[in-house]
């Protein structure tokens, strides 16, 4: 059963197979998925994104399913009480000032040094989050990110920027214990002025030794937050020594469609296996499969309407490219971060090792040319 908060194309002939559920109003989205429940029994309540996760959560325990308490969903949410939570429990992650909607953005970079990251609390896949190198920076990254939330206002995180090699782990909590699925390398250089993610590839190419840790510290993070069921996705940078540092973990999957990267056991999906997990079926076999694998998300480069995307045929005839996906429409804005919130499409390549596949992609995203108008 589907539920979102635009009533769905099919719905007529769904039945209860899709429902309305309003996402800015928890309560009232509580109440249409127990009302859900009345009428057909429902077995588990997940959230696939970040808007998802508190409803999923308050859903699952009204209905006495497997779940994380609202007040660690809340945590992963919330970078202010991430941030507290990760420091309580003695985690490495960027000395921070937490700045009240009205409060000094300047002043707080001053604190903790330049270069820093200036970032709204609530937002995700890096919409606002900007680099600073001295006060004037600051002060116009700070009113650059309070326009784009003036409809909610939402206090801002300075960050001490973390220098180094960033990686991304997704992994399944099963009463506390993590089982990681993957951990993704991200080739290209993330150091600023925006943070747009564009190639992930697994297996990761970092020494053992730092795997083991990056794994140790994610589970610990997860733990911190008080997090104990389902899929966490975190966000982690090794620095000068190995130094392993938490930026964020979030509650959830790998966003977009980054997913179809991941394949177990016979060509199962990362939402198969989220699946399985929550309604108890056992995960015996499912590893991930042996090739390596990966995702370009395709960067917006510039503010436009979407005129056309030629080359693609070209790029799906890249050696190891295995699919390419526009997921923005003809005649459709787009907008570049920080103030964008979604990408162009995805690319995805599998071969035998990660410089196969990452080549694969950087091949096929050159063959692309986006026009628009």
């Amino acid at each position: 059963m589907v539920g979102s908060e635009h009533r769905q194309a099919l719905s007529g002939f769904m039945g209860d197979r899709a429902v309305l559920v309003p996402l800015t109003d928890v309560a009232v989205a509580v109440d249409a998925i127990v009302a859900l429940h009345r009428r057909s029994p429902l077995d588990a309540v997940l959230a696939v994104d970040d808007q998802g996760v508190a409803i999923a959560s308050a859903a699952a325990a009204r209905l006495g399913l497997r779940h994380n308490s609202p007040d660690a969903v809340a945590a992963a949410r919330d970078k202010t009480i991430m941030r507290a939570r990760l420091g309580a429990a003695s985690l490495r992650q960027p000395e921070y000032r937490v700045v009240s909607p009205g409060g000094d953005v300047v002043a707080a970079a001053a604190q903790i040094g330049y270069p820093c990251v200036v970032k709204p609390v609530l937002r995700s896949a890096s919409q606002g989050v900007i680099r600073v190198n001295d006060a004037t920076e600051a002060d116009v990254a700070g009113a650059r990110i309070r326009a784009m939330i003036v409809n909610c206002p939402e206090p801002l995180l300075v960050e001490r920027f973390v220098p180094g090699d960033e990686v991304a782990l997704e992994g399944l909590l099963t009463e506390g214990r993590l089982d990681v699925l993957a951990v993704f390398d991200k080739p290209d250089p993330l150091d600023g002025p925006f943070f747009e993610e564009t190639i992930y590839v697994t297996p990761s190419r970092q020494p053992t030794a730092i795997l083991t840790e990056i794994e140790t510290i994610a589970a610990q993070a997860a733990t911190a937050l008080g997090l104990r069921e389902g899929p966490v996705h975190v966000e982690l940078r090794i620095g000068p020594g190995g130094a392993v540092t938490v930026l964020e973990l979030a509650a959830r999957s790998i966003g977009g469609l980054c997913a179809r990267a991941l394949r177990f056991g016979a060509g199962v999906s990362l939402e198969e296996v989220i699946i399985r997990h929550a309604l108890d079926m056992g995960l015996s076999g499912l590893t991930r499969e042996p090739q390596a694998s990966g995702v370009m998300m395709l960067p917006i480069r510039a503010a436009g309407v979407l005129d056309h995307v030629s080359g693609q045929q070209r790029a799906l005839a890249v050696e190891g490219v295995v699919g390419l996906d526009i997921s923005i429409a003809s005649g459709r804005s787009v907008v570049p971060l920080p103030e964008g919130d979604r990408y162009l499409g995805f690319i995805f390549a599998r071969g035998t090792t990660p410089q196969f596949v990452e080549a694969a992609l950087r091949r096929a995203e050159a063959c692309l040319d986006v026009r628009l108008r």
